[in-house]
């Protein structure tokens, strides 16, 4: 499998090679190529290099961190080196330990470049945030598009709403068994069990676990966290269920998007949008086949939608804010958000949804452009998905 697809790859390529240092972060979901395109950089880079990962049985302690930047510095005695640390977010105080050795070759001037990998999003920014200021650049690494998926692997639009966009099930889904079994036991698992129990404390693992089919199940309608907990056995309070909900989307599974209302405040008092990012965790817990699912108007078009939904949220660029809308009978199903500028979206499947009297109510509300119907009878969706969320608001 090649990842030549992913501009990423080009991005770190390029800032490995220039004068300056800046320690460089990938971050992003498991199974989308993270190590695979690093690998790729290390093949490009023009010195030695090191790579070493944190994803053991038993966390390392900082000083491991400590013992692969001494192999590191003895590389860079010989000339250009390069380490790389991955899934460095597993291991405690890493931020602390990183600026200590980061300021120290500083200071020494040793021109040892340092790649971080890491899949939970909350500990990545918080270490960031805390510790490295001013000395990192990040690179996100989202889930695979359906123009990545469709130049990398012959991809068609139906398939992709269905299977997703995973470059490691890819040669799997003409054996839907398999394809299903790699999605749960490879993916859904790890990252429930490992992933997200080492963002926060737990108190209720097998609550969130039920949140998370439920919110696959419920991925593109909107719910309310008392309603959630009609629908959850042993599901606490809805405090608990909204930051079960934030550890999910910090782990790049699924996220709740807040209801548009041009006052901040008021937007996440709301009931949220659930939103599976990446349609092939949807499709893996169905119990029915690829032909099936297309051949059943309603299932489809809840597929169709949550994989709009996911491409605005994948591709958005840092500061984009994805939502929704609905006041008394009028609902449009995404917004975009981006400083001044906003621009509401409606998918159109081909079932019935009644009109489209949510879009004109948001412009009247909001003096807004006009908004964008995707799908039938509007802008096509192959189309749709395989353009940046950002040029919807400038058109």
């Amino acid at each position: 499998m090649t990842l030549f697809v992913r501009s990423q790859l080009a991005t770190l390529a390029e800032r490995l090679s220039e004068p300056r240092r800046f320690l460089q972060i990938l971050a992003g979901p498991r199974q989308v190529g993270k190590t695979t395109l690093v690998q790729q950089a290390r093949e490009a880079y023009s010195g030695t290099s090191h790579y070493v990962s944190a994803d053991q049985p038993a966390a390392p302690d900082a000083s491991w961190i400590e013992q692969q930047w001494r192999v590191g510095r003895l590389l860079a005695r010989q000339g250009p080196a390069l380490l790389v640390l991955d899934e460095v977010q597993k291991v405690p105080r890493w931020s602390e330990a990183v600026k200590m050795l980061w300021d120290e070759d500083t200071h020494n001037q040793c021109d040892l470049r340092v790649v971080l990998l890491g899949s939970s999003q909350f500990l990545m920014q918080q270490g960031l945030s805390e510790s490295l200021a001013g000395r990192f650049e990040l690179i996100r690494v989202p889930h695979w598009s359906f123009a990545e998926m469709q130049s990398a692997f012959d991809c068609d639009l139906d398939r992709y709403i269905f299977f997703g966009g995973y470059p490691g099930a890819a040669a799997l889904v003409d054996d839907e068994p398999r394809w299903r079994g790699y999605l749960l036991d490879s993916i859904i698992e790890p990252t429930l069990s490992r992933d997200v129990l080492q963002l926060a404390r737990i108190d209720k693992p097998a609550l969130l676990r039920r949140l998370f089919v439920l919110g696959c199940n419920y991925s593109g309608q909107i719910l309310s966290y008392q309603k959630m907990t009609g629908q959850l056995q042993d599901a606490g309070n809805t405090t608990t269920l909204a930051h079960y909900l934030k550890l999910l989307g910090g782990a790049w599974l699924l996220t709740g998007l807040d209801k548009f209302a041009g006052d901040t405040a008021r937007s996440r008092a709301s009931s949220p949008k659930l939103l599976a990012l990446n349609t092939a965790l949807i499709s893996s817990q169905l119990g029915r086949g690829f032909a099936d699912a297309r051949s059943n108007g309603e299932l489809w078009g809840r597929l169709v939608e949550s994989a709009v939904g996911a491409h605005l949220c994948n591709a958005a660029p840092v500061g984009m804010q994805v939502g929704y809308w609905r006041e008394r009978n009028q609902e449009v199903d995404y917004v975009l958000h981006y400083g001044q500028r906003v621009r509401a979206i409606e998918v159109k499947s081909g079932r019935s949804k009644g009109t489209l009297t949510g879009l004109g109510g948001f412009s009247r509300n909001f003096n807004a452009p006009p908004g964008l119907v995707v799908g039938t009878g509007g802008i096509p969706l192959e189309i749709f998905l395989t353009t940046p969320p950002e040029a919807w608001l400038s058109s």
